[in-house]
């Protein structure tokens, strides 16, 4: 935050303190932009995690906190001022959370002066999110057992509702979070089992493990439905990441691939619910897209992995392919190095963006008449202007140097 002079300190110690202090910080932060610089523009191999990025960004913006903290204690009119921004800038709660009212009233209703009953005039009201921890409890069933006084054999009772996992202690909702820790929130079953020690639940990981893999064998219709609907579509997304997978007695991972098929037609008005379904296959061939996607007629979009091209062969998927891979290989020979080829086929590229970003929430008709309008003349002059550009460039380099000689 900047300072002032007056709120300089006067002593020379403070002041390298302070100008050492900063200069850390700046280094650090410095570090981090080139980071984010790498992870936005550099090649794979050289980006890092975003988690790591994230965690970076984290630690700075918790160093700035402590520092702003530290000095709005000291500074009434900044703490004022810093708690004005923050009531402007926070928003409101959102409206389904439930409300718990909590009413902070005066002792005495009686008036300071004359002793008489005071009268409301009106109240003020602010909201803070608060956060009730996961709690565990025990959900005791009981089904009574009743007989006939006069018939000795007849015993009725209430059949008892089944389990997702017969013979196990936990309900379906136990599962679940189990499942969303492990798998959306990253959270391995080892570091569950220590969380759920501290509230005096002793889980095995073990015990984990084999709730996860029981769960996941029931949702296997789930997920070969969301498959299938997906394969409905008229178009879909198509994508494909390594991913680590253990490789038991060898005490090290193998990588497996891991298939992304998504659909989202919400940016243009589209009225099928978004969705997407992963599939794990131990190899990249390109007989996996094939056993995937067997049925789906329509659209496919992708990057350049030629494991897709058989399924353009059945003439039953028609590819269309990324431009942002295309751009990835002009912008790496740009900034290189003069290219004004690979410049030029950016700033074309980045019309065809602008356009879309102008289209984007349109009718898909609305879309198809604009894109007839601007971006095709563009992609149809794309690829003879890179040829022409490219032809004039080797000439020029072919062709002898005129001499200076007159």
């Amino acid at each position: 935050m900047t300072m002032t002079a007056d709120e300089l300190p006067d002593d020379l110690n403070a002041l390298k303190a302070m100008v050492l202090s900063r200069e850390a910080e700046n280094a650090r932060l410095r570090q981090i932009i080139k980071e984010l610089q790498r992870h936005r523009f550099g090649r794979r191999a050289e980006t890092l995690p975003e988690d790591q990025l994230l965690l970076g960004l984290e630690e700075a913006e918790q160093i700035e906190a402590a520092g702003l903290e530290e000095k709005e204690r000291g500074s009434t009119a900044l703490r004022q001022a810093q708690v004005a921004k923050r009531r402007t800038n926070r928003g409101s709660l959102p409206a389904h959370l439930p409300r718990v009212e909590i009413v902070v009233d005066i002792d005495d209703h009686a008036c300071p002066c004359c002793r008489n009953d005071l009268h409301r005039i009106g109240e003020d009201v602010s909201e803070k999110l608060d956060l009730v921890p996961a709690q565990f409890r025990v959900l005791v069933l009981r089904r009574p057992k009743y007989a006939c006084r006069a018939c000795e054999e007849v015993v009725v009772q209430a059949p008892a509702p089944a389990r997702l996992i017969e013979g196990g202690i936990p309900t379906e909702a136990t599962v679940a979070q189990v499942l969303v820790s492990k798998y959306a929130d990253h959270l391995p079953l080892y570091r569950q089992a220590q969380i759920y020690k501290r509230q005096g639940i002793d889980l095995d990981r073990s015990t984990l493990a084999d709730w996860v893999g029981r769960a996941a064998w029931h949702l296997r219709p789930v997920h070969q439905r969301l498959l299938d609907h997906l394969k409905s579509s008229s178009k879909l997304f198509a994508d494909e990441t390594t991913a680590p997978v253990l490789d038991p007695g060898r005490g090290k991972t193998k990588t497996g691939q891991l298939w992304a098929y998504a659909r989202d037609d919400r940016p243009w008005q589209g009225d099928d619910p978004p969705g997407v379904a992963y599939v794990y296959a131990p190899d990249r061939k390109g007989e996996r897209p094939m056993a995937h996607l067997d049925g789906f007629v329509g659209i496919l979009q992708v990057d350049g992995y030629s494991g897709y091209r058989p399924l353009a062969a059945k003439n039953t998927v028609s590819l269309a392919f990324c431009w942002s891979h295309v751009r990835r290989r002009f912008y790496e020979l740009a900034a290189a190095g003069p290219a004004p080829i690979a410049s030029e086929a950016l700033r074309r590229i980045g019309e065809l963006y602008r356009i879309e970003e102008e289209i984007r929430g349109r009718t898909q008709e609305e879309r198809r008449v604009a894109r007839q309008e601007k971006s095709r003349p563009i992609t149809d002059s794309l690829v003879p202007g890179c040829v022409n550009n490219s032809a004039t460039s080797a000439r020029r380099q072919s062709s002898p140097k005129q001499s200076a000689m007159p």
